[in-house]
């Protein structure tokens, strides 16, 4: 999938692909949803993520948390409170150890409320893209507290781009299912 350029395309982006990782979630049964992952060493990458996320909770909390990341930064920054994207203390070096803070502080979030929790915030930010015009989301610098890059970047990294890494990360999850039966048969 291209990467958005306008709003339309944002908002079509955020919402199909969210669609998408929701229908792939639902095609698997309940105890398939429930089962903690078993990613094969060998078979992961480098990225934190894949040692951190135990299950498909831990991924749409995540999901939820980077939401609540890019909701709470915009309206702050629209009421006049200069606010940056990362809480302090974190940066983009650091935001790693913010991740597993999120991950820690939802370990006793069930997977039903998980679940509601991502709907309720994707829908608030397909809200908040929606009030803003093309330019204020795709125009660099057009806002001061987006830096060199657009609005529209920020939501794109955190709905659509963001739910392609869920995506892929739960098709794995199916895949070893997957395997898992053929060599218990």
């Amino acid at each position: 999938m291209a990467r958005p350029k306008t709003k339309e395309e944002l908002i079509h982006a955020a919402n199909s692909q969210y669609e998408k990782l929701f229908t792939l979630i639902h095609s698997m049964s309940d105890v398939q949803q429930l089962a903690p992952f078993d990613f094969n060493e060998s078979s992961l990458g480098k990225e934190a993520h894949w040692m951190r996320d135990k299950n498909i909770r831990d991924v749409i909390i995540h999901l939820y948390e980077w939401h609540q990341l890019v909701i709470q930064w915009i309206t702050s920054n629209l009421k006049g409170e200069t606010k940056s994207f990362l809480p302090k203390p974190y940066n983009w070096k650091t935001y790693g150890v913010m991740n597993i803070e999120f991950f820690n502080k939802h370990q006793g979030t069930s997977y039903e409320l998980s679940k509601e929790l991502l709907q309720e915030s994707h829908t608030k930010v397909v809200e908040l893209i929606n009030s803003f015009t093309n330019e204020e989301l795709f125009v660099k610098q057009h806002f001061s507290w987006t830096g060199t890059t657009t609005l529209g970047s920020y939501c794109v990294s955190s709905t659509s781009s963001h739910y392609d890494w869920a995506i892929k990360k739960v098709k794995k999850h199916i895949k070893n299912i997957e395997k898992k039966k053929e060599y218990s048969v």
